[in-house]
């Protein structure tokens, strides 16, 4: 939907606004354009996640390589809605995500060791649980979630690629 808006954006871009002032409206519009997140800018998202004080390990196995943005956004925002749910829903916890770009699938996983619920958080609805696997879709890809056996949270995704 975000690439939608912003083609959209571009294109009514040329229709609207000749000969008004721009001033927030342009700043508001540079920041709707700016490039989506993508799995390049991991590092700055587990970053700012250590920053709350959620220890974070980041692996990244097999060959990096391009993949078409909208793939690579549904891929970040697999990792950013996850280890948010941890941090909201497991105080206390350590977690791990794991990228494996293997010839024909894209594996993120994000897990934790579990806690306890950070104070005045509710129970969560699943909404975004859910988005994710709406997002995944549209690159026949899927979400598995659950319980881990050992205690914590599991979520995996798994999305096909083109051989390269």
């Amino acid at each position: 939907m975000t690439e939608l808006r912003h083609v959209m954006g571009l294109l009514t871009m040329a229709d609207e606004g000749e000969g008004t002032d721009g001033g927030a409206d342009l700043a508001d519009t540079a920041a709707e354009l700016a490039p989506q997140p993508g799995l390049d800018q991991l590092e700055t998202l587990v970053g700012r996640v250590r920053d709350t004080g959620l220890p974070v390990d980041l692996t990244v196995t097999g060959p990096p390589r391009p993949l078409p943005p909208g793939l690579e956004l549904a891929a970040y925002r697999v990792v950013q809605e996850a280890l948010t749910n941890t941090v909201k829903h497991a105080s206390g916890a350590t977690a791990a995500v794991t990228v494996e770009y293997a010839p024909e699938r894209l594996r993120v996983e994000v897990t934790d060791t579990g806690g306890h619920p950070g104070a005045g958080v509710a129970a969560g609805s699943g909404r975004g649980l859910i988005g994710l696997r709406e997002r995944l879709a549209v690159y026949d890809g899927t979400l598995n979630t659950g319980r881990r056996l050992t205690g914590g949270y599991r979520v995996e995704a798994l999305i096909p690629l083109e051989t390269p």
